[in-house]
């Protein structure tokens, strides 16, 4: 077994399968009993249960009849739709289910070595950034016969009622699946990026650019291997699995299985707006009950279409719960999209690839508020208190995307507490240098605030500038513990990391040496009326600050006199009489030329309002002048971690 996998209950499936050919017995699983704690936390099952082996159900049990594909499910009669949505949408893409059932061709039924099966089968589900071995043995719930949950449209295939099985041992029971969201499930079998979009707030339906924009995006995640799925939300006093007067079910989750740009004969334009129609394919977990609006299965529409482009279509004029419909269509009906991304990060891809980082954390309680690490959101005095990890973006700009993921918390069910918290995380732009804990907010600027919800994962897409960065990680409230894991993709390597050091470590060099007696924070708003450099009566500045035996440059800023830099500096200073020296020059291809500079005293009693500088040449304060000033920011202490 591969190292990275971790086993669920540390049972492993050779080991005991083994044991059961060994003592010619089925697998009876002990951690996870074919009784009604399994079924059930709260509610009496509605009729007596029994549980049966699908040799019990039929003649010639199979993991797989025919392969594996979107039509096998029925959802039963648990509230799982979004749980059989996110099958649907695993069949479509082979090397993501054979992740979940591996060895499949192995686990399958031998009819001509019976002795060989031992009712045992193993899935793997992606649990908080590790890929995990869950064990099941083969008994199903049955009444009068039927199975009563997960089941496939043909009799004797069994990948999905094990698969549910194995996913509810994961969950604590059953009916801890009742209710859930596609876009977690997807996830957890494939360690997909989740972002979850609110169709209704974004206006989608109304503004066309937007809708287009959705379009390409779908189109693209889809093309790419990602997985998608839909849903409408009850309105306020209206109930679940009602159907619309279009034929779609309130509350129900369904999957995406196409996104087309579907071309219309030449002589049939004048009929229509374009010559493209943007099209979507859904598929109803209950597989029937489909939409009834334009373009469904036997709508007047598709006589408009050529055999061929109906064929390449894959469109079949059955009530098996799949249907078509128009990308606007679909943004007037549906309120809530899934998308999960499959984020590539192979160096052999023809596609953009992406530079992954993921970090393990936890927001924990501690009385001691340099140690406490669950201090709530942005709106807290407290927030500081929360994990903080660093990063930098090295290019000019860059496209960042950023997951937050918190626990399954479905196991906690039992004892009322499988409520999914709600999280998010803010991003601030920091000092170039800085490389301990944030513990005040005073230069530092907030670029992203991600959306706080009750879901499982937060995510955010940004463009930020070159610079480092904090991100921290909050729950909403303070005080609430809980594991989490952060992932951030970005187009060249990020270094996150955490900051856990509040300040410089004291060690036996800090005695011989010295250790920093005063923390100081410069912001370099910008410069003005520089002297030109050039013919064209320009500059090409960058600033240098020096502090003791430390240099942070600024980025150049091309063809101004009058610079913004904003940059910012963080040092801990031994020597605090020694000056802190802000340096202008202008980049040169041979030799940069020296515009000036400024000396500040940095010291805790200087005012710490913004502040603007002549600049002078070398030397003292008293140096002449010479054209331009910078306007700058300090903050200066004498307590390390005040800043």
């Amino acid at each position: 077994m591969s190292s990275s996998v971790q086993l669920f209950r540390d049972q492993t499936y050779h080991e005991l399968k083994g044991q059961c050919i060994q003592q010619r017995q089925l697998f009876e699983d002990p951690e996870f009993p074919a009784s009604d704690e399994s079924l059930f936390y709260q509610r009496a099952p509605p009729k007596k249960v029994e549980w049966k082996r699908p040799k019990d159900l039929c003649e010639d049990p199979h993991l797989f009849v025919n392969g594996i594909s979107s039509h096998d499910l029925h959802q039963g009669s648990l509230g799982n739709c979004w749980f059989v949505a996110a099958c649907s949408c695993l069949a479509l893409r082979k090397p993501l289910w054979q992740q979940v059932i591996p060895d499949f061709e192995e686990q399958e039924w031998d009819s001509k070595k019976p002795e060989k099966y031992a009712g045992i089968f193993r899935f793997r589900f992606w649990c908080l950034g590790k890929w995990t071995e869950v064990v099941v043995d083969d008994l199903l719930p049955t009444i009068d016969g039927k199975l009563i949950y997960c089941h496939s449209n043909v009799k004797n295939e069994f990948w999905s009622a094990l698969l549910e099985k194995a996913y509810a041992k994961l969950a604590g029971s059953y009916e801890a699946l009742d209710g859930g969201s596609a876009a977690d499930a997807i996830v957890d079998f494939t360690g997909a990026v989740a972002e979850s979009i609110d169709l209704v707030q974004g206006k989608y339906s109304e503004i066309i650019s937007e809708q287009m924009k959705l379009f390409e995006d779908l189109l693209k995640v889809h093309k790419r291997g990602g997985l998608i799925s839909c849903f409408i939300t009850a309105s306020s006093g209206s109930a679940n699995e009602v159907e619309t007067a279009m034929g779609l079910i309130i509350g129900h989750a369904y999957s995406v299985t196409a996104i087309r740009k579907l071309h219309l004969g030449e002589r049939l334009t004048f009929s229509f707006k374009a010559e493209k129609l943007f099209m979507i394919r859904l598929r109803n977990p209950w597989g029937n009950r489909e939409w009834n609006g334009a373009w469904s299965d036997n709508s007047e529409e598709w006589k408009k279409v050529s055999n061929a482009e109906r064929k390449s279509l894959g469109l079949t004029v059955e009530n098996d719960g799949e249907f078509w419909m128009t990308f606007e269509d679909w943004c007037k009906n549906f309120t809530d999209v899934d998308i999960c991304r499959i984020v590539n990060t192979s160096y052999f891809s023809i596609h953009k690839t992406w530079e992954k980082k993921m970090m393990h954390g936890a927001w924990a309680k501690n009385s001691e508020p340099l140690l406490n690490r669950c201090g709530g959101c942005f709106d807290n005095k407290t927030f500081l208190q929360n994990p903080q990890y660093i990063f930098d973006v090295k290019k000019t700009e860059d496209k960042v995307l950023v997951s937050l993921q918190q626990e399954d918390r479905r196991r906690y069910k039992k004892e009322g507490k499988g409520e999914n918290i709600i999280i998010g995380f803010e991003i601030f732009k920091v000092e170039d240098n800085r490389s301990y804990r944030l513990h005040k907010l005073t230069v530092q600027e907030r670029v992203a605030t991600s959306p706080y919800i009750n879901t499982r994962t937060v995510f955010l897409k940004r463009i930020l500038k070159q610079g480092r960065y904090v991100l921290i990680p909050t729950t909403y409230l303070p005080g609430i513990t809980t594991k989490f894991i952060l992932r951030l993709f970005t187009d060249v390597p990020s270094k996150l990391r955490e900051l856990t050091a509040d300040k410089p470590k004291m060690t036996c060099w800090s005695l011989l040496c010295g250790y920093p007696r005063r923390i100081t924070q410069i912001k370099i708003h910008s410069a003005e009326g520089l002297q030109k450099q050039d013919r064209s009566g320009g500059a090409d500045p960058y600033v240098l600050i020096k502090c003791e035996n430390q240099k942070v440059r600024s980025p150049v800023q091309h063809d101004t006199t009058s610079a913004v830099f904003n940059t910012q500096v963080i040092f801990y200073r031994k020597n605090i009489d020694s000056p802190i020296i802000v340096q202008v020059w202008n980049s040169n291809i041979l030799c940069d030329q020296f515009l000036g500079q400024a000396l500040l005293a940095a010291s805790p009693s200087d005012p710490r309002e913004e502040q603007t500088l002549q600049l002078r040449g070398r030397g003292s304060q008293e140096a002449d002048e010479v054209p331009g000033h910078i306007t700058v920011k300090v903050f200066s202490s004498d307590d390390l971690v005040e800043l």
